[in-house]
């Protein structure tokens, strides 16, 4: 059985930094009988007087998910059985706890042990959100995205008043203990520079970067380190998506999957946005986000910025994980789409982000 993990305080992003790296994302995740067993035991130790009932529900995601349902209570369960024992459990906990007091919609947790006595593994319950997610809508051509666009830049405005302290991924002991989100790293610029020499290492040695753009992307991140002097973080959702929003084709009904949450840069959730959609959405975005707080100074180099950063650490998780093998059934890749498509995509927007931090560009160039 896994011990109580670690804080992340070497990671920069879970999938590809973890000790298991892409653990749970090289294929689906697969019904495992054993887990589920297990899960359904603790989960009747936790919820002794109800009538419980569990079933996979195959998400497309790195953790094991299920239909939970408790008497007439409808839930969501989410395991985590990486070797590292992950507890970020605890963290999102927290989060979503602020966020509620916020006014947002996001899950309640009804219940989480990332202790690993009661199972080798830790478990979420979450309220259970009977909306799909807004990429199935947007698949089907039936998201009126521009018009949702406004109220995702509101709502990234409205949770960095969530109260953080530090940089980088929260401290799940501190979260467990009390109840507070203190973020593991210095300084903004130490968590962005975090494991990306490793980053870079991997996709040149992979073929995907040459030796020479591997070295204009570090070269571009390091001339903007006067941007990147933050003197306070704010809550980041981190991989803030279309499939990670659930919802009608015009509105938003939760945001999930807080589990890579960090304190960082204002700007970083609607770049966030930038590595997916176009300048029109990205537009709405940040004319939503500037109803409720002031968009920061420098804020388009700041975008720039961490586009370009963010596309770095997915392409590391495409590469790693064999996304560009797969076909239009996977989420990430278009309706009559291939992964040859979110390939050359991929390289699109790293090539944008490149362009619109060196060459000070507007937003028209994210097309």
């Amino acid at each position: 059985m896994p011990a109580r993990s670690q804080d992340r305080t070497s990671i920069y992003y879970w999938k590809c930094d973890r000790a298991a790296a892409f653990h749970g994302t090289e294929t689906l995740c697969p019904h495992a009988p054993g887990l589920e067993r297990q899960l359904r035991a603790a989960l009747a130790r936790r919820f002794p007087h109800a009538a419980l009932e569990l079933t996979p529900a195959d998400g497309q995601g790195n953790h094991r998910t299920f239909r939970l349902r408790l008497d007439e209570l409808e839930a969501f369960v989410r395991t985590e059985d990486g070797p590292e024992g992950d507890n970020y459990f605890d963290v999102e906990t927290v989060v979503t706890a602020e966020l509620r007091r916020l006014g947002l919609p996001v899950p309640q947790v009804l219940a989480c042990d990332c202790s690993r006595t009661d199972a080798p593994f830790a478990w979420q319950v979450l309220e259970y959100v009977p909306f799909p997610d807004l990429n199935q809508h947007h698949k089907q051509g039936a998201l009126a995205l521009e018009p949702l666009a406004e109220r995702i830049g509101e709502a990234v405005a409205r949770w960095q008043e969530a109260p953080v302290s530090g940089y980088g991924p929260f401290s799940a002991e501190a979260a467990r203990a009390t109840g507070r989100l203190v973020g593991l790293q210095p300084s903004y610029s130490h968590y962005l520079f975090l494991n990306l020499d490793k980053h870079l290492t991997f996709l040149t040695e992979r073929g995907f970067f040459t030796p020479r753009q591997a070295a204009s992307v570090l070269e571009a991140i390091s001339r903007h380190q006067e941007v990147i002097g933050l003197p306070q973080g704010c809550l980041v959702h981190k991989d803030l998506a279309l499939w990670n929003i659930l919802g009608s084709p015009s509105h938003v009904a939760a945001f999930i999957d807080w589990d890579d949450a960090i304190s960082g840069d204002p700007m970083d959730d609607l770049s966030l946005l930038a590595c997916f959609h176009n300048a029109p959405v990205l537009e709405r975005a940040l004319a939503g986000y500037s109803r409720v707080r002031p968009l920061p100074e420098h804020h388009l180099t700041r975008l720039w910025l961490g586009l370009l950063r963010n596309m770095v650490v997915k392409a590391v998780i495409r590469v790693g994980a064999g996304y560009f093998t797969r076909d239009s059934g996977f989420y990430l890749i278009g309706a009559g789409g291939s992964g040859a498509d979110l390939e050359a995509f991929t390289r699109s927007r790293i090539d944008t982000a490149l362009r619109g931090l060196t060459e000070n560009r507007d937003l028209s160039i994210l097309i």
